[in-house]
């Protein structure tokens, strides 16, 4: 049998089409039959690759006895929270009231009219440890609809009340436009107090367990520190850069990076970064990447640099598409287990290479036989042993032979601002390491979104199988917007900032609040009961924080005929960003970022061709921390100097003479 799910192009919902649960897409024919019927409806959101959205399905939603109980009493709706960020966001926020914590599976109880009254994450098919089982929740939920609705419908009322008062009483402003007059440039100086105080001086990272990557937190981290030891100039000694140095190197020695096929899973479970929640998603690789791809550039240690391109050769092997387009995550479960795909045993890694080889990988990686994770072993260096491809041939072996194992589930819808995201990450890369095959990654991808999933400067949310579905939000524009930027960076093509504006204007239009900042969803997504604008960077930077650092770019990239507008919006929006990060600057790092580089602008190149250097070669040669423009001629304004290539460089208030040969201090970092 199947339900109302089978035409739908989502993973995840196709995953649940053959439930015994009567499930609907979110949409009116769904909220229309709980009208008719007079019922609650049953609101359950995930996603393809969540461990702990398939033990609930396996647990209940595949059971014929809770589909008994579903299909009777409520009108049941499943959504995708990748492909419906705004759904998820409206009710991510009531479960975060009503429950205390947020999370996913995530199960909604409301009207009819979307008003929601009851709110909790995962729950087990019966009573357990203290949790309400799910067949009991519903009875209970059902017998108080039918006898004491009115309790129901006042505690809807009362919620949604709660959280639009909450959202009107943020702190917002009208900019009065003198530039600064609102900005509170110590934010990321609170902020770096903030972080050194929750360093783990033994583990690394921030915190305790679980911890996540949150790798936009090391950028800010990172940045900051390059900022205030004058360009990098000497970094080693550096409190700051040291802690996000152990970060790195701990994520990478840990089980949280794959050491056999590469690539990062998407937090750890342990403070240790052993044991890794094993899905790993196209975002945490890409920020990954961006991050180790910096960290080498200021430490010029290779293990960064080995790392930055390990995870990009896992992208390029396993998540990309015949066209150039990027997948969105694989899962954890194979077989029903979570990490079954990643783990080994002494015995079959001796099998596989044979005893004497066998045994000195186990010792290399770890791997013996009590094992440290159920029985098995999760290959990892955390006793300290070199990072190093000592081992690089039987590494290869032991990936052939775990690829005959079940594979976890691909996730290969195409989401617009995870690709734009790793887009970024391959500009990065490329800069740093000069190999052509980044960049080309990069322009593939975007050629793919281009023709695809954009129509002018209108932006869809992704696709799958030729399918395109969701009309963009904020973070489609934010995000492909700075994926403009990052080629602009990479290429000098001034097509690509020409894009970039054209985005940041549509997004005005959509999304932006006369108060301030932009709203989550715009004129072209439909209405929901509430209108949120996201601020607070999760495990992705929020769309308003990565529109700063666009606006701020602009501003600092654009033409001088737009300069002055694109200063006034950024200052508009930094201003707007600084009253939402004061009360914790911590969880605001991309929007620090952009404060950064809007307070400390970085140096202006301008370089005129002779006609013999190619731009590529130029571009290979600039600093990360650099706004460059490469005119192809020479003018009034920019002459050539001796008929060669001319480097006009001005940091700050002070410009350099034109020269031939770029300067030392303003080469890429040391």
């Amino acid at each position: 049998m199947s339900n109302h799910l089978a035409n739908q192009s989502s993973p995840y919902l196709l995953q649940h089409a053959s439930n015994p649960v009567d499930w609907y897409p979110w949409g009116e024919e769904a909220f229309e039959k709980a009208r008719k019927e007079d019922k609650p409806v049953f609101l359950s959101i995930g996603y393809s690759t969540c461990h702990w959205c398939h033990v609930m399905a396996r647990e209940s939603f595949e059971s014929e006895e809770t589909a008994r109980i579903l299909n009777r009493y409520f009108v049941s709706v499943k959504v995708d929270r990748e492909e419906r960020p705004d759904i998820d966001s409206v009710y991510m926020s009531v479960c975060q009231a009503l429950s205390g914590n947020g999370g996913w599976p995530m199960s909604i109880f409301m009207t009819a009219g979307q008003k929601p009254f009851f709110a909790g994450t995962y729950f087990p098919p019966v009573s357990r440890h203290g949790m309400t089982g799910f067949r009991e929740l519903l009875l209970a939920i059902a017998e108080k609809w039918e006898n004491d609705r009115g309790r129901l419908l006042q505690a809807a009322e009362s919620i949604v009340a709660q959280i639009s008062a909450g959202q009107n009483n943020r702190k917002e402003f009208q900019h009065t436009g003198e530039t600064g007059e609102r900005i509170d440039e110590s934010l990321p100086e609170r902020a770096v107090e903030i972080f050194s105080g929750s360093f783990d001086a033994r583990y690394g990272g921030f915190g305790q367990a679980p911890k996540f990557p949150v790798p936009h937190n090391l950028l800010f981290l990172m940045l900051y520190a390059y900022l205030r030891e004058e360009d990098a100039k000497e970094l080693k000694g550096n409190e700051l850069f040291g802690q996000v140095q152990v970060t790195l190197e701990r994520m990478r020695r840990g089980g949280i990076f794959d050491q056999i096929g590469y690539g990062f899973s998407r937090y750890s479970t342990d403070r240790f970064y052993l044991v890794p929640h094993f899905e790993k998603m196209l975002y945490d690789n890409a920020l990954l990447i961006m991050a180790y791809a910096v960290a080498y550039r200021l430490s010029k240690e290779a293990a960064f640099r080995q790392t930055a391109e390990e995870t990009a050769a896992y992208i390029l092997r396993e998540m990309t598409g015949e066209k150039g387009e990027f997948y969105s995550a694989q899962d954890a479960d194979s077989d029903g287990e979570e990490g079954k795909f990643y783990v080994w045993s002494v015995k079959e890694v001796c099998e596989v290479l044979g005893k004497e080889r066998g045994r000195q990988l186990c010792e290399y990686f770890n791997i013996t036989e009590k094992g440290n994770f159920e029985g098995k072993n999760i290959p990892n260096l955390l006793s300290g042993n070199e990072i190093s491809d000592q081992f690089e041939e039987e590494r290869k072996l032991l990936y052939y032979h775990r690829e005959l194992r079940t594979r976890p589930h691909l996730d290969d819808k195409i989401l617009t601002a995870w690709n734009a995201l790793m887009i970024c990450a391959m500009c990065f890369l490329y800069r740093v390491t000069g190999k052509r095959d980044y960049l080309s990654a990069a322009e593939r991808a975007e050629r793919f979104l281009a023709g695809q999933l954009m129509e002018g400067n209108l932006l869809y949310v992704g696709c799958r199988e030729g399918v395109r579905f969701g009309k963009g939000f904020l973070d489609e524009y934010a995000y492909t917007a700075a994926a403009y930027l990052s080629l602009y960076d990479a290429t000098a093509d001034q097509g690509y900032l020409n894009r970039a504006q054209a985005l940041c204007k549509e997004a005005e239009i959509q999304f932006a609040d006369e108060k301030g900042g932009y709203f989550l969803y715009g004129k072209r997504n439909g209405e929901l009961i509430m209108r949120p604008k996201e601020t607070y960077d999760g495990a992705l930077p929020s769309g308003n924080a990565v529109m700063a650092y666009v606006l701020v770019r602009l501003s600092q990239l654009g033409k001088s005929e737009d300069i002055a507008a694109d200063e006034l919006a950024a200052e508009k929006q930094l201003a707007f960003l600084s009253a939402e990060a004061a009360s914790y600057p911590a969880g605001h790092s991309m929007f620090l970022i952009a404060l950064l580089y809007d307070r400390y602008p970085p140096q202006r190149i301008t370089v005129v061709l002779d006609g013999k250097d190619s731009v590529q070669q130029i571009m290979a040669q600039m600093p990360l921390y650099a706004s460059v423009t490469v005119l192809e001629r020479e003018s009034a304004e920019y002459p050539l100097l001796h008929g060669s290539t001319t480097y006009y460089v001005c940091k700050g208030h002070t410009c350099l003479p034109p020269t031939n040969r770029l300067p030392c201090h303003m080469r890429p970092e040391q």
